[in-house]
């Protein structure tokens, strides 16, 4: 009997004090953060045009390059063989420095995204932990690394309007 009353005192305790399950763990996408937020697409514009306008100067002095080697190559018989030579060693010395000049500007701009993400993510992680405190979240977790989830889980949303909020701009130089 006793042991009947000890079973039936645990089970009401058990009973009485399971709370409901609430999750405590949600995700962000961060990619979309990054591309979508008003800071992060005015970034994204501005490294655009840079790459493109740097892009269309080197394909620019490409075309003349490549013009002068036709016109090289057409007044090769013409031509002393030292001339010819000297001029061949001019063109390659051109040809290396636009190679150089590429790869700077792929750096470059390379340089400057990494910069503005770093920024970004400075920016939002207050953000993040003070959303996480009043919303009394555990953990965040980026969703590339979520499998499956509920979308009720996602808080992406609340958190581009308040990183929009706070972050109108970056500072890219």
């Amino acid at each position: 009997m006793k042991f009947i009353y000890n079973l039936a005192i645990i089970f009401f305790v058990v009973v009485m004090y399971q709370q409901p399950v609430k999750a405590q763990t949600y995700f962000l996408d961060f990619k979309l953060l990054l591309n979508e937020s008003d800071a992060g697409k005015k970034a994204n514009k501005l490294l655009n045009d840079e790459l493109n306008q740097g892009i269309k100067k080197l394909k620019n002095t490409e075309k003349e390059l490549q013009k002068e080697e036709k016109d090289i190559i057409q007044q090769k018989k013409l031509l002393s063989p030292e001339e010819y030579k000297k001029k061949i060693t001019a063109l390659r010395t051109r040809v290396s420095s636009l190679q150089k000049d590429r790869n700077s500007l792929l750096e470059s701009v390379a340089k400057k995204r990494r910069k503005a993400r770093k920024q970004l993510f400075d920016s939002l992680n207050p953000i993040v932990k003070n959303y996480m405190s009043e919303k009394n979240i555990k953990i965040v977790l980026d969703k590339k690394n979520i499998l499956l989830g509920d979308e009720n889980l996602d808080i992406t949303k609340d958190v581009m309007s308040l990183l929009n909020k706070k972050l109108k701009s970056i500072n890219l130089n």
